[in-house]
């Protein structure tokens, strides 16, 4: 009989939370227990579970000793007040927040650096990168050797669940209220969201990149073992509730073989590269799905070194709570 594993998920009914919860289910991950962890003010709620309602209990009064492994899909904070506490009691921790820094909490993506847990200590401290690095570290993994990859530009277009259940609900009120020919207020984001697009995702450092962009450059360096590579980095808000879409432009060190690049992304596990005179969205193609979708591969209009495409991916799915349980997996295939 294969090893069960006790497991926490904290931060259980918010959007990611809740999608992990139900990943753990269709992956049959081997639970022996399963802990539903939140605040105060989620605390009593429920979540759908294996037939059944599990009831959501306050993070305060759990005692980490029960479980291996832990998940943190709340916010910054909250991984920061609680981590330690966790790894004192000797389980393995899985952070979705980007809370604690990438020295401390290296980032995973599976597919693209899994290699990596072989050579940390247990008990492990781990992060899932933000959505955005997940997409382009799988796409890029495959790549970067055969085209020994320089420089990333990258445009990303964010879905609003990027803000959690707060997000979907201001585009879904801000639509509502502008088709009805009502004032708009806006207050979850800075301006009008809906039919509108936000060039800029949280507050901006010194230099006027945000924040987000910066976190993208520095996960992304680390995912692929490549600290030299120049990222240049543009996030904006989309009005889309579900899904990113990147617009990516690689430059190679030579002439790229573009036939070799479509190859190489077709085997690369977990893409669905679309044939050329077609191309993937959010809406339709990539939500709900577990694959991060790649189309229009062509080289540059004027540099025979340069490689251009789209990935859309399920931001909340795939770069956020799958990436998660697939470092979980891995964890407790090879390490726990």
């Amino acid at each position: 009989m294969s090893k069960l594993f006790d497991i926490a998920v904290i931060g259980a009914t918010g959007t990611v939370g809740e999608t992990l919860v139900q990943l753990l289910e269709e992956r049959a991950f081997p639970l022996a227990s399963l802990h539903l962890l939140a605040g105060s003010a989620s605390a009593g709620q429920s979540v759908p579970f294996k037939g059944k309602n599990l009831r959501v209990r306050e993070l305060a009064d759990f005692d980490f000793a029960q479980v291996q492994l832990v998940f943190f899909c709340a916010g910054a904070s909250v991984t920061q007040a609680y981590a330690a506490k966790a790894l004192g009691a000797g389980c393995a921790v899985i952070d979705l927040s980007g809370g604690l820094p990438l020295e401390q909490a290296p980032r995973l993506v599976p597919e693209a650096n899994g290699e990596l847990l072989a050579g940390l200590p247990a008990p492990f401290l781990l992060s899932s990168p933000q959505p955005l690095v997940v997409a382009l570290a799988l796409v890029l993994a495959p790549l970067r050797a055969a085209l020994a990859l320089q420089r990333v530009n990258v445009m990303a277009a964010l879905a609003v669940s990027s803000q959690g259940r707060e997000g979907i609900a201001e585009l879904a009120r801000q639509t509502t209220e502008l088709l009805n020919m009502r004032p708009l207020e806006p207050k979850v984001f800075d301006r009008q969201i809906a039919f509108n697009l936000l060039a800029q995702v949280g507050g901006l450092e010194e230099g006027g990149h945000a924040l987000l962009e910066r976190q993208l450059a520095e996960e992304l360096k680390q995912v692929l073992a490549l600290p030299e590579l120049r990222v240049a980095a543009t996030c904006v808000q989309a009005p889309v509730f579900f899904g990113d879409s990147l617009a990516v432009s690689l430059q190679a060190a030579e002439t790229v073989d573009l036939a070799l690049a479509a190859r190489l992304l077709e085997a690369q596990e977990g893409i669905e590269l679309v044939e050329a005179g077609d191309y993937p969205s959010v809406v339709g193609d990539a939500v709900g799905q577990d694959e991060v979708y790649v189309g229009r591969l062509r080289t540059g209009l004027d540099d025979p070194a340069e490689l251009n495409l789209w990935i859309a991916s399920d931001n909340v799915r795939k770069g956020s709570a799958l990436n998660a349980v697939q470092i979980g997996e891995l964890l407790i295939k090879h390490y726990l």
